[in-house]
């Protein structure tokens, strides 16, 4: 591929720091989001191009990297971008939906000539600031290594995971981990306060034994001063956990954390909780 000028789309918790380490590499051309204004300040911070008009965005660019929320975001940034796209357009899609849309995505550009992964992505607004996000891709491997110096200024991790659709797949089974592990996590820290534990002397006690990971390290004090706005918003989780069900639906697994997340997430929302981090669960766990 000649030069890269990436155009990122998407511009929330997770996208703008993404894009932030594109600029600062020196390949971001230009940033878009549904709300203008929030294109307007990224453009303005990064010093890049922030067009009203996605068409401009997608004519000036030969890589667009995809960060937004839903399935119908996805396949109608498909269509624009195989109607407008210069020759040899590569599509990154760090969005988390279903395998069938990423297929789907992928038809829709293949056939105006442009390539395609599916490149959802862990590692939470902590991970996408530092530029240590695990990058999780579907699709072919041509397409990866073309898309791979855009990938790399915020990746720790990339992994092939196979064809399209591979990559979508495997992060719906990270989204049943972590959905677990918060169930897991926030059950017991509830249970630490009641007992009267000291959380200085706790967490790092936990932490350093079979009990620690990425979710009690990073949430765990947190959650435990009530602080809920600091990460992955619950509602997306939940939206996350909808289209994993379908999967586990039509394979015939276990859904059991799949499920109780589900219900649990949906009170949290009902209550109006839905912009609150995942760990915001402790709330149903403390007693009532």
């Amino acid at each position: 591929m000649n030069e890269i000028r990436a155009g990122f789309v998407g511009l929330g918790a997770m996208g703008l720091p993404m894009a932030g380490h594109l600029a600062r590499a020196g390949l971001l051309a230009a940033v878009w989001n549904r709300s203008h204004d929030k294109a307007v300040a990224a453009g303005r911070e990064l010093s890049v191009a922030a067009p009203a008009d996605i068409v401009e965005l997608v004519r000036s660019c030969n890589v667009i990297a995809l960060c937004v929320p839903a399935d119908a975001d996805v396949l109608e940034l498909a269509r624009t971008i195989a109607t407008h796209a210069p020759s040899g357009m590569v599509v990154i899609d760090h969005s988390t939906v279903s395998s069938v849309t990423a297929k789907d995505a992928h038809a829709i550009l293949s056939a105006h000539g442009c390539a395609f992964i599916d490149a959802p992505v862990s590692g939470g607004v902590e991970g996408a600031k530092n530029g240590k996000l695990s990058v999780m891709v579907g699709g072919d491997a041509r397409a990866l290594e073309r898309a791979r110096p855009v990938l790399d200024c915020y990746a720790a991790k990339v992994s092939h995971m196979g064809d399209v659709g591979a990559g979508q797949n495997t992060k719906a089974v990270n989204q049943v981990l972590v959905a677990g592990i918060a169930q897991a996590v926030c059950e017991g820290l509830a249970l630490s306060e009641k007992l009267g534990l000291d959380p200085e002397r706790l967490l790092p006690t936990l932490g350093a034994g079979a009990a620690g990971n990425w979710f009690l390290d990073k949430r765990g004090a947190t959650m435990l001063r009530d602080e809920f706005k600091v990460g992955f918003k619950l509602a997306l989780l939940h939206k996350d956990l909808k289209i994993v069900r379908q999967l586990a639906l039509d394979a015939g697994t276990d859904r059991s954390v799949i499920e109780k997340s589900l219900a649990d997430y949906a009170v949290l929302l009902a209550q109006g909780h839905g912009d609150e981090d995942i760990s915001a669960l402790i709330r149903l766990k403390r007693p009532r």
